[in-house]
């Protein structure tokens, strides 16, 4: 199954459709998520306008390149 990205509005949106007081059950449904997926956003975006969510995903991305580069440097010594 094809995975589907969604974005920080989107993301923000279903949490924000949670805390007007639907329950995490039909807001799942709703979306097509899972539990799962819905209470792991909200450990990470809860509180969040979009802008700082966008801010944190692109952090994310950027260190992940880091971390990319230093481990090819990493290699690269050892093989020296």
């Amino acid at each position: 199954m094809k995975r589907k990205r969604f974005t920080e509005e989107q993301i923000i949106g279903v949490l924000k459709q949670s805390a007007q007081g639907q329950s995490t059950k039909e807001v799942c449904r709703q979306n097509g998520i899972t539990p799962q997926t819905f209470y792991r956003w909200k450990a990470k975006f809860d509180g969040m306008d979009v802008s700082d969510a966008r801010k944190l995903r692109a952090l994310e991305q950027e260190n992940a390149k880091l971390k990319r580069l230093v481990a090819d440097q990493a290699l690269d010594i050892l093989v020296l």
